[in-house]
């Protein structure tokens, strides 16, 4: 049997499907999910053999990386931007990508809103939540994502999709579930409102390291990288 050069996604993709649909099924909230592959380190070539496989949503973290492997990327992928995003760098990507994940301040939705207008776009963007209180990290604190939600329905080009979490790094699996917990009464808490911008109720939380946590919390959309594409 000839292996492929890239079994080990095969191996790794394979492994983390049947770990996230086991965590899902436990779950006591019943519900689908999508993995979204965060392909920071993987190349274009890594990038479309998993779609070849059925991953079709990957998510990128810097703006460079993704401008360089845009061009070689399967038309097909549904591309999300996951990372912390620069006002002058939406510019570059507004056309390339599906939604945004990282929105987290009034002036980043300003210029969301500004470029996207240039292109007559509605962009789908999730509310970026600091649910540990992380002064490293960006993100909308807890006490304030409704209000934040809010002020967006004056921008006619950004739809609320919305969560992303990014816990804290955790020593043990099971305190992750905390800070998942917690993002999921937040995102009921909204949904229930029928806030008029708010449109798909996606909850996107949980990586590599704690995506079965997060899936027992409630989450819709993972995001696995090291994990779906590491060697050893």
């Amino acid at each position: 049997m000839i292996m492929s050069e890239f079994e080990y996604i095969d191996r790794n993709l394979k492994r983390i499907k049947e770990e996230a649909l086991q965590a899902a099924k436990i779950s006591p909230y019943g519900q689908d999910f999508d993995i979204l592959l965060a392909t920071k380190y993987a190349s274009a070539e890594e990038i479309n053999h998993a779609y070849s496989l059925g991953f079709s949503k990957i998510g990128e973290n810097r703006v460079q990386s993704l401008l360089e492997k845009y061009d070689k990327l399967d038309k097909g992928l549904d591309i999300h931007f996951i990372g912390s995003l620069q006002r002058n760098k939406v510019k570059y990507i507004i056309d390339k990508v599906s939604m945004i994940e990282s929105l987290d301040s009034l002036e980043l939705a300003k210029e969301i809103e500004k470029q996207a207008a240039k292109h007559d776009k509605i962009m789908d963007c999730l509310v970026e939540v600091n649910i540990g209180d992380e002064e490293s990290k960006g993100g909308i604190s807890k006490n304030e994502v409704l209000s934040f939600i809010d002020s967006l329905s004056e921008f006619s080009h950004i739809k609320v999709c919305g969560l992303m979490t990014m816990a804290p790094k955790c020593t043990e699996i099971d305190e992750y579930r905390k800070y998942f917990k917690e993002s999921y009464n937040i995102f009921i808490d909204i949904c229930e409102k029928k806030l008029h911008n708010v449109s798909r109720q996606v909850l996107s939380m949980g990586m590599s390291d704690s995506f079965v946590p997060a899936l027992m919390e409630g989450a819709n959309l993972i995001r696995v990288g090291r994990a779906a594409f590491n060697k050893e």
